[in-house]
């Protein structure tokens, strides 16, 4: 029995009124949750890029993949998890640091590559673009010096490696 798995799918969707909600519910009527979901629009302002995160066997995402190229409003699909990818997040992340620990958040911070939008210790901001388990990472680094008073997240954002593109 093969297990379940971490996937980042992708999809070209047509800017249609319930398309979106017809592929999310390919997902939830085979009880998958989705993690994260993102949506924009790509060069072809008729056409939008969703990409999300869920987890589940390789067999059951292959079904899901196959079943959403079958609805009409999607004009592509990938498990960009089989191939080749990269993977970024962003992160929002506002804390309350105490002047003592101030330097020490300071260093985190440009350990991790992030950057500083807001240095007010009531209301310390910061920005990183990384992977999911750097952003973890620094999320509990930075909990450990500071209060963190709220995180935002933008989930995972993935492209194929190479001259593979997801197309229409």
């Amino acid at each position: 029995m093969s297990s379940r798995k971490r996937h980042i799918i992708s999809l070209l969707l047509q800017n249609e009124v319930g398309a979106l909600t017809r592929v999310t519910s390919l997902f939830s009527t085979r009880g998958y949750n989705i993690e994260s979901l993102n949506v924009a629009p790509t060069e072809d302002p008729t056409v939008s890029r969703v990409t999300l995160v869920t987890t589940g066997t390789d067999a059951v995402i292959q079904q899901i993949v196959n079943q959403s190229l079958k609805l009409i409003d999607v004009v592509n699909v990938e498990d960009v998890t089989r191939d080749a990818h990269v993977e970024r997040e962003l992160l929002l992340l506002k804390l309350k640091v105490a002047p003592d620990r101030l330097s020490a958040l300071r260093a985190s911070v440009q350990e991790a590559g992030a950057k500083i939008l807001s240095d007010d210790p009531e209301s310390f901001t910061v920005e990183l673009t990384a992977s999911e388990s750097q952003i973890n990472r620094f999320i509990a680094e930075a909990g450990n010096v500071a209060e963190v008073l709220e995180v935002v997240r933008s989930g995972a954002l993935a492209i194929l490696r190479g001259a593979s593109t997801l197309r229409g």
